[in-house]
């Protein structure tokens, strides 16, 4: 049987790299402000929410917007965007893919950019309800090195990275007895994102499995 898990932390991330870079994005961008402000506002969004970032490097100055109903927010620079979800749960994902594509359509009308890969990231961590966090790591330890002492391992780590992929599994430095999952692959910009996000379900599925995990249903 599976172990029962909650996840008390959960964040997405997806970086936009554009086509090419946009300098009107970093000087003259009151079209793409206003129109993304019109298309937030049916999350209640006010002028208080957004900032301009105006420090560090060129690529890293730009509009951020802040959507607190959604735990998400949206920044855009001449250079790149990115959206960052709090809280990330697969139930309420399809506003966030909203919220998505409403940015990507702001780039590509009023920023003249179009997305050349998404790079994502999935960070997790896993709290198991009846044994020590440990236990979920242990089938990843090498047997060989496991022989080098006795005694139980208490911490494990590891690694793996491909092109345009990555998977870190450890412990939580965040929280007591749980496991920290992060998932980062690069998709390319002329995927759909319905098509992303289904990729990286099956992704968390995928390693739910490897771990012997379920989530606990409310």
């Amino acid at each position: 049987m599976p172990e029962t898990i909650t996840i008390p932390i959960s964040i997405f991330e997806v970086v936009i790299e554009y086509d090419r870079p946009n300098l009107r994005l970093a000087m003259t961008r009151t079209d793409i402000v206003e129109y993304l402000f019109d298309q937030f506002g049916k999350w209640d969004i006010t002028v208080d929410d957004l900032e301009v970032v105006s420090e560090g490097k060129p690529s890293d100055q730009g509009v951020k917007y802040k959507i607190p109903k959604r735990k998400t927010t949206f920044f855009f620079s001449a250079a790149q965007a990115r959206l960052t979800w709090d809280d990330a749960n697969w139930p309420s994902a399809e506003e966030t893919i909203e919220i998505l594509n409403i940015a990507l359509e702001a780039l590509q009308k009023h920023g003249n950019v179009n997305p050349a890969k998404f790079k994502t990231a999935l960070a997790l961590h896993l709290q198991p309800e009846n044994v020590p966090f440990v236990d979920l790591l242990k089938p990843f330890a090498n047997p060989i090195l496991l022989k080098l002492q006795d005694s139980p391992i208490t911490a494990f780590a590891t690694v793996l990275r491909w092109e345009g992929r990555r998977i870190t599994i450890d412990g939580s430095a965040q929280l007591a007895n749980a496991v920290f999952l992060r998932l980062e692959r690069d998709f390319p910009g002329d995927m759909p994102t319905a098509e992303v996000a289904r990729a990286l379900l099956e992704d968390e599925r995928t390693m739910f499995a490897m771990l012997g995990v379920q989530e606990a249903t409310a």
